[in-house]
């Protein structure tokens, strides 16, 4: 039988939340008293939960300044990169044939974010197509890759919001979303598992460009 959460551990959920759906952004202030004011919490469990932020590597806190939400580094990046890598390759060449529960959420994820893209919701796009690549990861059938995932996909969040051009920045990844959907779902694991390296590939190499100064000439 799973613990209720605690009151902490529900503030932070909906803070995380917050960050994955791109509604709090990097170098927001995440100010103590509209914390307790907005949950109705003390201040000693807001700052549980703000520290479980600085520990998940969403938050930090800045001299002066308070807590806020986390800017990223190429260092930052790179890292990400090497995780999603070693858990989402893995998962498809290890995963079973998709069942028809598996299909459905990764097509929800990609029909949601197609939904998105014709409203031009581009912040919604990146959301829903982070989704996807948890559905992938959600192949191993593992809870605790699953919850660790989570964190990633909050993280890279925090990284998109450094796109200038969030619509040129998330319109490529859909159509290559779905590809590797549809060779997972014929079976062919060996293309999704190729198509989806160089996807990662071609994504690192961007958001390492967009977070890299340009070299005054």
């Amino acid at each position: 039988m799973t613990s209720p959460l605690s009151l902490a551990d529900q503030i932070t959920f909906e803070l995380r939340a917050d960050i994955i759906g791109g509604r709090l952004i990097p170098g927001t202030a995440l100010v103590e008293n509209n914390l307790v004011c907005a949950y109705n919490a003390s201040r000693n469990t807001i700052r549980e939960a703000l520290h479980r932020l600085g520990q998940e590597g969403l938050a930090r806190y800045v001299r002066n300044k308070g807590v806020t939400v986390r800017r990223l580094g190429v260092d930052d990046v790179r890292d990400l990169f090497k995780v999603r890598r070693t858990l989402e390759l893995r998962a498809i060449l290890s995963s079973n044939p998709l069942s028809e529960y598996q299909a459905d959420h990764m097509l929800e994820a990609l029909e949601a974010a197609e939904l998105a893209r014709d409203r031009e919701d581009w912040r919604a796009v990146g959301t829903h197509s982070l989704a996807f690549h948890q559905h992938i990861v959600g192949l191993m059938r593992s809870p605790l890759l699953d919850e660790f995932f989570t964190n990633v996909v909050a993280q890279l969040r925090l990284v998109f919001c450094s796109a200038p051009d969030e619509a040129r920045f998330q319109a490529p990844w859909l159509a290559r979303d779905r590809q590797i959907h549809d060779w997972l779902a014929e079976g062919d694991k060996p293309a999704a598992h190729d198509e989806l390296s160089v996807y990662l590939d071609d994504s690192e190499q961007l958001l390492v460009h967009l977070l890299t100064p340009a070299n005054p000439h």
